[in-house]
């Protein structure tokens, strides 16, 4: 089918929209890589071998839950594929509402998303149309700001808007004559056993549907990861964090133009909390403000708003505007920030979990989204390499991700520390000058950690390996350079007592 235009209109007054990230994009690496293609009739291997995956999943069926980013994703992998693809979602169809219900957090697509993409036959469009960030922009309580170029030239995120994705992702399935779309469909129960799954319809009738397997891409809140909760031998662990995010805004000047640096990714980091600010493609900017609850809990009211904003971000003020500050710091909810860990990712020869069903994350790294579409990559791999048997591919599925997923939970968690206090520690600013030149000396053994997270695909585990190695090696240099400081100040003090 053409490639359909992908809409990146974007206002913060609709908070559901752009990008959250710290990280990098280079399209030149993406464009050599040779995963999928940049034509639609991409099926991540080629014409022989969609052709023959087609063949070997001729009348096999997969029921999805939730027509979110993932599971549409997967279902439009799966049927180039040749499943027949049923996906349910309990929301109504997003592409008919004025209001979206979807999480506010904003998004990134970086490196492992786009890979995904490219499988799907769906990337041209959205790359066309994000918007590139190519460094942070640090915030002073003085005002001054100062530009960290996220890696060498030509390296950066894209923003994009999560309504339009998943609107795109839908409009793409539509299209294909083995997938079918159910909207308002709510998973009542799931035979874990047996493969059926039960819905309830808007009109309060119930639904029951069998399939080969059933994924279940339903959110944080899985219901399909709650049916699994119930058998043994399965573990889980939902933490929530003690900082929440609110969403503000800063409009376009007067003249439609950006306030600030319109490709950078602006953060005021106050060691215990932060604000970010990411473009829009109207010149406004999504503001998020993360802070722990206590705090927030503080400002009951505009005195202790502008207080706040005075003492820790006084820049602000002007470019969000006092009227609006107080308006949408009010009227927007604090909401709350969570992290889930489970596994294994199947359950039995019919169901599996993926995105942040299998693995919800904080936003701090950018990379729930692609980490949710890098599952759909591996999954397709597997099909792939088993032929299409369920049977293997599944338990095989919970064996290769799950310690990756881990990962990249505990990478999200570990960049709020170093977003809201580190970026402007010296010793950061130093490692990151160090990284910098050891990766141009050599760019295929020494790669910075956000370089590994958001630029390559290379497993989140191993990116937590590699970096722990990295970390050993610097600590020995650092200590060896000691001993020989030392060393020669000793000789040099030898010689002027012996003369």
């Amino acid at each position: 089918p053409p490639v359909r235009q992908f809409s990146s209109h974007h206002s913060c007054d609709n908070m559901s929209k752009t990008v959250f990230s710290d990280s990098l994009l280079n399209p030149d690496v993406i464009k050599n890589d040779g995963v999928g293609s940049n034509s639609s009739s991409s099926g991540g291997g080629g014409g022989a071998s969609a052709a023959a995956a087609a063949e070997a999943s001729k009348g096999r069926s997969v029921v999805i839950v939730g027509a979110g980013l993932v599971g549409s994703l997967a279902a439009v992998v799966l049927a180039r594929r040749g499943w027949h693809v049923d996906l349910y979602e309990a929301r109504e169809d997003i592409r008919k509402t004025e209001a979206y219900a979807g999480r506010s957090i904003n998004l990134a697509l970086s490196y492992r998303g786009i890979r995904a993409l490219q499988i799907g036959g769906v990337d041209r469009a959205v790359v066309r149309d994000g918007i590139p960030m190519r460094a942070r922009m640090i915030h002073s309580l003085d005002g001054r700001q100062s530009p960290q170029p996220y890696g060498r030239d030509g390296q950066h995120i894209l923003s994009v808007d999560r309504r339009k994705l998943n609107e795109h992702l839908l409009n793409e399935a539509e299209t294909m004559s083995n997938v079918r779309l159910h909207f308002e469909h709510k998973l009542v129960s799931a035979d874990l056993e047996g493969g059926e799954v039960e819905f309830e319809l808007a009109d309060g009738t119930r639904r029951k549907v069998t399939s080969d397997f059933t994924i279940g891409a339903d959110g944080a809140y899985s219901g399909i990861r709650k049916q699994m909760l119930r058998r043994a031998r399965f573990d889980y662990s939902q933490t929530y964090i003690p900082h929440g995010y609110k969403e503000l805004c800063i409009p376009a000047d007067e003249e439609g133009r950006f306030k600030m640096d319109g490709n950078s990714l602006h953060i005021w980091p106050r060691q215990t909390f932060m604000m970010i600010a990411l473009p829009n493609p109207d010149k406004s900017y999504t503001v998020t403000l993360f802070m722990p609850f206590d705090k927030f809990d503080k400002l009951k009211n505009e005195g202790d708003v502008l207080r706040f904003f005075r003492a820790e971000f006084p820049d602000a003020i002007n470019l969000v505007g006092r009227e609006r500050l107080l308006r949408d710091f009010f009227a927007n909810p604090t909401s709350p920030l969570m992290s889930v860990k489970c596994s294994p990712y199947h359950m039995g020869r019919h169901f599996l979990i993926i995105g942040d069903a299998a693995h919800a994350m904080v936003p701090f790294y950018g990379q729930g989204m692609n980490a949710g579409f890098e599952d759909v990559i591996v999954l397709n791999a597997l099909l792939e390499e088993y032929a299409d048997d369920i049977s293997k591919a599944l338990p095989e599925f919970s064996a290769r991700r799950a310690e990756d997923a881990h990962a990249i939970c505990d990478l999200a968690m570990y960049n709020y520390v170093e977003m809201r206090a580190g970026v402007s520690s010296r010793a950061y600013l130093l490692r990151k000058r160090l990284d910098g030149l050891l990766n141009r000396l050599a760019p295929n053994s020494w790669i910075p950690l956000y370089s590994m997270v958001s630029f390559s695909a290379i497993p989140y585990a191993q990116v937590i390996a590699q970096r722990a190695h990295q970390d050993a090696m610097l600590t020995k240099a650092i200590r060896f350079a000691g001993l020989g400081l030392a060393m020669a100040a000793a000789a040099l003090a030898h010689r002027r007592l012996c003369r």
